[in-house]
């Protein structure tokens, strides 16, 4: 029980994919112009990097691990999301046209997501043997590491919608203001790392 509050909090604050390893940047500077655009984002990246990460759990620890095809985890792990974002993207298509219109490129984008590739390889090669071996440690694994992308795109989102209002220096307007917002995100975030 333990280790998985340990890989909850871990995977939340302390080795956030975004603010600590620097994977799924490209949404995270991208969808973060408007809150509502990040939680649709959020969402579906939390949807995908959770079914990703339980589907190729299993796959890995009942086809490619027993046959010995751990050469093609990456390839097969590719297709498994290509796969979930095609059905959130027909299911958002169906179900919000207007989230779908507003996400744009960036819902198709999702299926080169290094975050959701990282948690997904993470779970088959490096994390904790109660993550590797099992198909719940690795969803909840997944699941918490979506939930902290989740959590810094909705911060940076909500951060970028009041910079929009504040009087910003004319030589740090647009881009350099948000780069350099999200790099002291990214250093407040590192207050975590001696809480695990």
């Amino acid at each position: 029980m333990n280790e998985f509050l340990v890989i909850t909090i871990g995977a939340i604050l302390v080795n956030n994919f975004v603010l600590s390893k620097f994977l799924g940047v490209c949404p995270f500077l991208g969808v973060s112009k408007k809150l509502d655009t990040a939680l649709g984002m959020s969402g579906a990246v939390i949807f995908v990097m959770t079914l990703a990460s339980l589907v190729s759990s299993i796959i890995n620890q009942l086809l490619l691990v027993p046959m010995k095809l751990q050469y093609l985890q990456t390839l097969v792990f590719i297709v498994v999301i290509a796969s979930l974002v095609q059905l959130v993207e027909i299911m958002l298509q169906k179900l919000s046209a207007k989230l779908y219109e507003s996400l744009g490129i960036f819902l198709p984008l999702i299926t080169t997501n290094c975050a959701v590739l990282g948690a997904v390889v993470l779970n088959a090669k490096s994390a904790p043997e109660s993550v590797q071996s099992t198909w719940y440690g690795a969803t909840i694994y997944g699941f918490c590491s979506a939930l902290g992308f989740a959590l810094a795109l909705i911060l940076f989102s909500s951060l970028r919608e009041k910079l929009d209002l504040a009087k910003v220096p004319e030589a740090f307007e647009g881009t350099a203001i948000s780069l350099v917002t999200a790099g002291i995100l990214a250093m407040a975030f590192l207050g975590f790392s001696g809480l695990v």
